[in-house]
């Protein structure tokens, strides 16, 4: 068999936290890139700089900052401890914390750009039918915007299943809790076990495959309909 056991944690433990980042980020960004698209607020310039700094920040930068700020010293580490539920860091919901930070922009901006594609118009065209704004967003924004959901979705799970520093720095390589495949990748690599590297890494080069290719149909189909 190409995977040990604790390969196999390690995918499954990907697969969980990619997934659980996913899911929130598509919640939590959908109103976020809603503002940023449309907006006329001069907080626009900086919140978008904000939201793209894990673009260009290391992310063992990232790693850093957010377990001092998540730790026991850390203002939301002290605020977590008042509520008795320990610290985040090196844990599952530590690593989620950091994946949501260091996947935003790739849920972001694709929202982004699908909210300031739709335009006025239709949006104008359903207040005259008499829809409020809630309604609109809904049941005219949502649907036209599918394909940046869709390509939110892909790159916010595909980038937070390639993390590495960050998931490091932050939770640490605790089997079964926070050993990530590209923490169990490294490790077989300083062990010298380079085929079970292999195996994972080889594994890894077809995921990001099938995600470009994906992404790529997906562009593909949505200009066809448009």
């Amino acid at each position: 068999m190409p995977f040990s056991s604790a390969d196999l944690a390690a995918i499954g433990l990907t697969l969980r936290l990619a997934g659980t980042t996913m899911a929130l980020l598509l919640v939590l960004c959908t109103p976020l890139a809603w503002w940023l698209a449309h907006t006329p607020s001069r907080w626009r310039g900086p919140v978008s700089a904000l939201v793209a700094l894990p673009l260009v920040l290391p992310p063992t930068v990232i790693g850093f900052y957010l377990l001092v700020t998540l730790g026991p010293h850390g203002p939301i580490g002290q605020f977590t401890q008042g509520l008795g539920l320990g610290t985040l860091p090196f844990t599952f919901w530590g690593l989620v914390a950091g994946s949501l930070i260091y996947s935003l922009p790739f849920a972001v901006q694709p929202l982004q750009h699908a909210f300031e594609s739709i335009g006025q118009r239709p949006l104008e065209a359903a207040a005259t039918l008499g829809a409020g704004p809630l309604d609109r967003f809904f049941t005219v924004a949502l649907p036209l915007a599918r394909p940046g959901f869709i390509t939110a979705a892909i790159l916010s799970f595909a980038h937070t299943v390639g993390e590495f520093g960050v998931v490091l720095m932050l939770g640490g390589n605790i089997p079964g809790v926070t050993r990530v495949v590209s923490v169990q990748i490294y490790d077989h690599v300083e062990a010298l076990e380079y085929t079970q590297a292999h195996w994972l890494a080889g594994g890894m080069v077809v995921f990001s495959f099938l995600v470009l290719l994906g992404l790529n149909l997906t562009r593909r189909r949505a200009s066809m309909v448009s």
